[in-house]
């Protein structure tokens, strides 16, 4: 007897979905891993708005910071970096483990050169294990990044961590045009925050949390569909 392909509550429970009353799917949050470097606190304040725009979106977050890297010289030669680093030593360091678990990743970066940090970078070259096994495929990806200047690398630096997503098979979500915080950051590729004007502003922070729920509601509706074609 040929048997059809199970669906509606039965492959809704595979998914992590169990049936409302009345057959209807209760999904389980999504998971959201915001990933971040940060030298002295700017991409760190935005990592933290993106957080609360997951969560109020309903997500289940995570927040990591990558490993720091510069030797001690380089960082006590600037007092507001060596002073950041022990303010955040508490803030739990990032693992694979924690991009194996996200559905949404955020990547968070200073720009350098017009390029991601190099600490970002030295994380991000440790996942060929998770690209080899298909784990990092099919989640939604989307970044954010800070400048010292104006014009100071800030687009091509998320544009680089795109040709990384690409590569992994990812689901490149920005923020675009589709808000209207957008039309004041002015950044349609990510949040973005110019740090020699000072602390990110009401502007820079909002769209930070935008960009999240942005994130967090694409991957709710890619994750019911899939359930919903099972």
């Amino acid at each position: 007897m040929e048997t059809r392909p199970a669906r509606g509550p039965v492959a809704a429970r595979r998914h992590g979905i169990e049936p409302r009353e009345g057959g209807k799917p209760f999904m389980d949050s999504v998971k959201v891993a915001i990933i971040y470097y940060s030298s002295t606190g700017t991409v760190h304040a935005l990592a933290g708005a993106a957080a609360e725009g997951a969560r109020k979106a309903g997500a289940e977050v995570r927040v990591r910071r990558v490993a720091e890297l510069a030797p001690p010289e380089a960082i006590n030669a600037n007092p507001a970096w060596a002073a950041h680093l022990r303010e955040t030593a508490d803030v739990a360091e990032a693992s694979l483990d924690d991009l194996a678990w996200a559905e949404v990743v955020l990547f968070g970066t200073p720009t350098r050169f017009g390029n991601p940090s190099s600490q970002l970078r030295a994380f991000i070259d440790t996942t060929g294990g998770l690209w080899y096994q298909g784990k990092l495929a099919d989640k939604v990806y989307s970044a954010f990044t800070a400048s010292n200047t104006a014009h100071g690398g800030q687009e091509s630096t998320i544009l680089t961590l795109g040709t990384t997503f690409y590569h992994w098979g990812g689901i490149i979500v920005p923020p675009g045009y589709t808000d209207p915080v957008q039309f004041k950051s002015g950044n349609p590729y990510g949040t973005s925050h110019v740090a020699g004007d000072g602390p990110p502003d009401d502007v820079a922070l909002e769209a930070a949390r935008f960009q999240a729920r942005r994130a967090v509601h694409t991957a709710a509706c890619l994750k019911a569909g899939r359930v919903m074609g099972s």
